[in-house]
């Protein structure tokens, strides 16, 4: 006897093909850092023996862009307002 009402393959490819997830994989660099797989290093800005990514650099113009801002902020007077409202205890 055959089901009345059979799920053809593709309904049933449908359903499972959610039970196969499984977590990322990890691979090593060669620096130590755990990393993606097809992807550069972001503790040492490597991938497949070549530096193609320049973290000093990088590290550098993001504390220039820090710096910038902070100096922005003291100017408006946003930053004491900012200092004011974290010294000022709230009540709970």
């Amino acid at each position: 006897m055959v089901v009345r009402m059979r799920a053809n393959r593709s309904k049933t490819g449908k359903r499972r093909s959610h039970q196969g997830l499984v977590a990322a994989r990890a691979a090593r660099c060669s620096c130590g850092a755990l990393r993606l797989p097809h992807r550069a290093c972001a503790e040492c800005g490597m991938y497949r023996g070549k530096v193609v990514i320049d973290v000093v650099a990088r590290a550098k113009r993001q504390a220039r862009r820090d710096k910038r801002r902070e100096k922005d902020l003291r100017e408006s007077g946003q930053a004491s307002q900012a200092k004011q409202e974290d010294k000022m205890p709230t009540a709970t």
